[in-house]
């Protein structure tokens, strides 16, 4: 109890860093040092230098082997969070200041960490921890009106502003106008403690006749093994002339050559392994396979594969039946465990285990269109607009709908810029609050009041404007990666023009969506439509990778990849065959003509009863093995006993 009431309600966290500092100077604090002594640190910001002069303080007092440093006063301790200052800085026996080594060297690192990320602390020579000036393009001043001709902005910050100002009044305005009459929708309180209360909307009908078409596809197509699958679509799609060898020649005749690539995409895409498939196949043995991916197979040829298969999947849809062209996509992560000895494997919170996470772009038909591998800890936003940016398929991506994750303001902003619609789940819609135009345009929407929160500052997006422009060109362009710029670009960095700037242009698009959102019901049905695909998407990669109880086992990186591509590529081959296998079938006018609206809503190329996974399963009675020095007394061949 004393304990607890001298630490004022800060034991909890004085343990933590009690085991921190054991863990440090234990362990990884000789080689942290080491690693530091290469590096070369460089700011632009005051904060970002006074870290760095601490940073080479450290490494001239290394080898100290004193508790405390000798000389208190020349310690810098500007650096030093808020957080680590009770444990840094202590009083002797004596009275006199004294400042703990170690735990001065965690806090330092631990502030070094947050710094790079937002890079207000960058590593010369580097390439992720560059300077920021170093991810922008070099010629951007030079060829100014290139870029924002290929960003499709106007030169004018003030042309920018007033059309977001106008569509900003306009939303409001509309809001404030129906919100009386909405029987979904009520605000209720005053600014200080204000709710957005939203009724959810009754659960649709049912299909009743969608099993049917299962059936229909069981009787006609009992059971097809998916490797036949991946198979079929080659033959239809000829994807395989995508996998061009990184040799200098090729040893290898046609027949054979789609036979070992058909089987390596299956095993790492299955998560079988390599071995087991050459093991249960004739056709080729653990060395071919292995030879053959490592001259073939690469994540960049399995992406192109990939995409030939989605453009065909696009081409082959009856809009009769699946709707007219989607421009669309549902985004969400799912974690996978793998092997944890390596960088990118981190422990997820929530889903209380060690892995890595897919993010997922689904369109509405459920084709995933882009899949990438990212950390539990990374950036759901980045993964979101890196996918926006880097899928290669004919699909006419401009919406793209997100769980919770996506009610970013940066993430808005940027969306708006690269003219894509960002549509998210909102969760804690009660706990939102909306901006208007101008000083005084509040008294304009007295049905908003308790949830208006202040004004858009219109000069700060004009004034760095141009500024914006040159990092948005950046994420188009492809010289800096999403999740960096999304990082540099957080609140961590909030005193950044930039961020600033894209904060206000967030502001004013999350506030018209958000009254788009509490208005429209039907907005919101799309939404979760949307995103309840990609969780039928997460169920049916279960399915396929199915290996190894669905663990990638490797810590290399490229290999944890690669499994994941070749995942996508088996996904969309089945989503391919089943679209044709369900057109087939529903070529039966009789049975097409049953197909009620929620039918047609419902219906979905993930159908998996009919496909076998495995593989076969031979039993033969009369082979033996031939175990040596065998002395159990056994039939010599298999023999009928009658009952």
């Amino acid at each position: 109890v004393k304990e607890l009431d001298s630490k004022k309600g800060k034991w909890y966290q004085t343990q933590v860093q009690i085991k921190i500092n054991s863990l440090y100077s234990h362990g990884s604090r000789s080689n942290i040092l080491k690693l530091l002594e290469y590096f070369n640190f460089a700011s632009n910001s005051k904060v970002g230098k006074d870290l760095a002069y601490a940073i080479e303080f450290i490494k001239d007092n290394a080898d100290i082997g004193e508790d405390c440093y000798p000389q208190t006063d020349q310690v810098p301790v500007n650096a030093i969070s808020s957080t680590w200052r009770d444990a840094v800085i202590t009083k002797n026996a004596d009275n006199t200041t004294c400042v703990n080594r170690i735990n001065y060297e965690i806090a330092i690192l631990e502030e070094l960490g947050e710094y790079l990320n937002c890079k207000k602390l960058w590593i010369k020579g580097a390439y992720r921890f560059r300077s920021p000036e170093e991810d922008m393009p070099k010629d951007f001043d030079d060829r100014a009106d290139y870029y924002y001709g290929l960003l499709k902005l106007s030169k004018n910050g003030k042309e920018l502003t007033d059309i977001l100002k106008k569509d900003l009044q306009t939303s409001l305005k509309d809001l404030n106008s129906s919100i009386l009459d909405n029987p979904f929708v009520k605000i209720t309180g005053d600014r200080k403690k204000s709710r957005i209360k939203i009724t959810p909307h009754d659960a649709q009908d049912e299909p009743l006749h969608l099993s049917k078409v299962q059936l229909e596809v069981n009787k006609r197509f009992s059971t097809i093994n998916l490797i036949d699958v991946l198979k079929e679509a080659d033959f239809r799609i000829n994807f395989s002339n995508k996998f061009n060898t990184i040799a200098s020649r090729e040893g290898i005749n046609g027949e054979e050559f789609l036979t070992r690539l058909l089987l390596c995409v299956y095993a790492i895409g299955s998560n079988t392994g390599l071995k087991r498939v050459a093991g249960a196949n004739l056709d080729a043995n653990y060395g071919d396979l292995l030879y053959f991916k490592r001259r073939y197979i690469s994540v960049a040829n399995i992406r192109a594969a990939t995409t030939d298969v989605i453009n065909a999947i696009i081409e082959i849809r009856d809009p009769k039946i699946w709707g007219i062209m989607t421009t669309g996509c549902a985004c969400d992560s799912k974690k996978i465990s793998c092997w944890d000895q390596n960088l990118i494997s981190q422990w997820h919170t929530r889903y209380r285990g060690r892995g890595v996470m897919i993010y997922w772009h689904v369109d509405q038909n459920s084709a995933c269109i882009y899949s990438q591998i990212k950390t539990c800890t990374s950036s759901e936003v980045g993964s979101m607009i890196n996918g926006f940016l880097k899928h290669d398929s004919k699909m006419d991506m401009n919406k793209t709908y997100t769980d919770t994750h996506g009610q970013s303001v940066i993430g808005f902003a940027i969306s708006h810029l690269l003219h894509f619609e960002l549509l998210p789940r909102i969760k804690g819609v009660n706990k939102q609050k909306l901006y208007y135009a101008s000083k005084g345009d509040d008294k304009l929407y007295p049905n908003l009041d308790p949830v208006l929160k202040r004004s858009i500052n219109w000069k700060i997006i004009e004034k760095y404007y141009h500024e914006v422009v040159r990092y948005i060109a950046s994420l188009k362009t492809g010289t800096v990666e999403t999740e960096v710029m999304i990082k540099h670009l957080s609140i961590d960095n909030n005193d950044h023009p930039v961020y600033k700037a894209l904060r206000e242009i967030g502001n004013v698009v999350k506030t018209i969506f958000l009254c788009k959102f509490i208005t429209s019901q039907d907005l919101r049905i799309e939404i979760t439509q949307s995103l309840n695909i990609v969780e039928r998407v997460n169920g049916i990669m279960g399915f396929i990778f199915y290996g190894k109880l669905g663990e990638i086992s490797s810590n290399n990186i490229v290999e944890q990849e690669l499994s994941i591509v070749c995942l996508h590529l088996l996904q969309v081959c089945m989503v391919y065959i089943n679209t044709l296998l369900i057109q087939e079938v529903l070529s039966d006018k009789a049975l097409f003509n049953k197909l009620t609206k929620e039918d047609k809503r419902a219906i979905t190329p993930l159908i998996h009863s009919h496909i076998n996974p495995y593989g076969l399963f031979p039993l033969d009675l009369n082979q033996r093995l031939i175990i040596s020095n065998d002395n159990i007394k056994t039939k010599t061949s298999y023999q009928y006993k009658a009952a």
